[in-house]
């Protein structure tokens, strides 16, 4: 049985579950859940939450065709709610969210016990401009992707309830593997 191969992009705002969207779909689907920095700075000047720009986008397209590009819409308030909530043990990387997955002692990483803290761009302010940057310079990208007619878009508050919807999406594409969970 030959492998399927399927390119695909996740894009959306800062903290609109791209990650989490991603995780799941590989283990779901058996996917390579390849993240933009690692990935494309080998072919591609490129951050994270790649393409945000269409001169990127136009980049990508040099590297490789993309099957299906999923947009995430979550509100500015959801989004700016989120983002500012949300605490990192700075060496591990662990995630904390003080709302949906707060640390077991606040303010203090469940495994090693050290502090966490709340990066600037966590911070509400830079939160505020983090978010409009990226709409103003992803709406020409999601244009872009909209006329090729490979733009899915999701919206809503809840990842959780945003998923059942991209799940069904890439089991039209792909096959699930068997025994895995839709969530």
């Amino acid at each position: 049985m030959a492998s399927q191969l399927l390119r695909a992009v996740m894009l959306g705002p800062p903290g609109s579950g791209k990650g989490t969207v991603c995780q799941r779909l590989a283990h779901c689907f058996g996917l390579h859940h390849l993240p933009s920095g690692r990935f494309l700075r080998q072919h591609i000047a490129a951050g994270t939450g790649f393409p945000r720009t269409l001169v990127q986008a136009e980049a990508l397209d040099m590297v490789c065709e993309l099957d299906l590009v999923i947009s995430l819409n979550i509100p500015f308030e959801t989004l700016k709610d989120r983002l500012s909530r949300r605490w990192i043990h700075p060496s591990s990387g662990r995630v904390y969210n003080l709302e949906f997955n707060p640390p077991l002692v606040h303010g203090v990483d469940d495994v090693t016990g050290e502090p966490l803290v709340q990066e600037e761009d966590d911070k509400p302010d830079a939160v505020a401009a983090r978010l409009r940057q990226y709409k103003g310079a992803a709406k020409p990208v999601i244009e872009l992707y909209k006329s090729r007619g490979i733009l899915h878009s999701f919206s809503g508050t809840e990842t959780n309830k945003i998923w059942p919807y991209v799940y069904t999406l890439f089991s039209h594409k792909i096959p699930p593997i068997p025994s895995k969970e839709a969530n």
